[in-house]
């Protein structure tokens, strides 16, 4: 692999001015193997057809979120549809927040910040989101949501 392989590269959007999620969804558009989405917010339609359109191209797309916002029914109707596309998707069983903001995709990029999949955390809140193209972070993110996949005292499997 050559220097310029393995060069890391970090792109920044803020929201609202660069539509963060839309840049996120085109990315996940060109995802090739999985798409690992551990995220509190998820409402934005933007961000379900993403995933769902991914999930039919025969990628590996997993989502872990936190159970109280499934209170939320704009929340609910997002984790149903993707249930329904046959995503899993776990929630929090600990006491504290799931309350990360980090996708994983392909072991090339972590992305990760303050902006929730949401229509307001991409069109009117103050968010951040970076981008980052390096395989030692990417790995250690998805070491991280591995992890928590697999830890089944703090995390089980939504059912509706």
């Amino acid at each position: 692999m050559s220097n310029a392989a393995r060069a890391t590269s970090i792109e920044v959007y803020y929201a609202p001015e660069d539509e963060p999620l839309t840049k996120l969804s085109k990315i996940y558009d060109h995802a090739s193997r999985y798409i690992y989405v551990a995220v509190f917010g998820l409402t934005s339609p933007l961000a379900v057809k993403g995933l769902v359109e991914a999930k039919k191209r025969g990628l590996d797309v997993r989502v872990i979120t936190d159970r109280e916002r499934l209170g939320d029914q704009k929340q609910k109707t997002a984790v149903e549809t993707l249930h329904l596309a046959g995503i899993p998707i776990l929630v929090n069983q600990h006491d504290g927040l799931m309350h990360l903001k980090q996708v994983v995709i392909d072991d090339e990029i972590n992305a990760s910040g303050s902006m929730n999949h949401t229509g307001s955390g991409n069109r009117y809140n103050d968010e951040r989101l970076d981008v980052i193209r390096d395989h030692a972070i990417t790995a250690q993110a998805k070491q991280k949501f591995l992890t928590m996949w697999n830890d089944q005292q703090r995390y089980n499997l939504w059912k509706p």
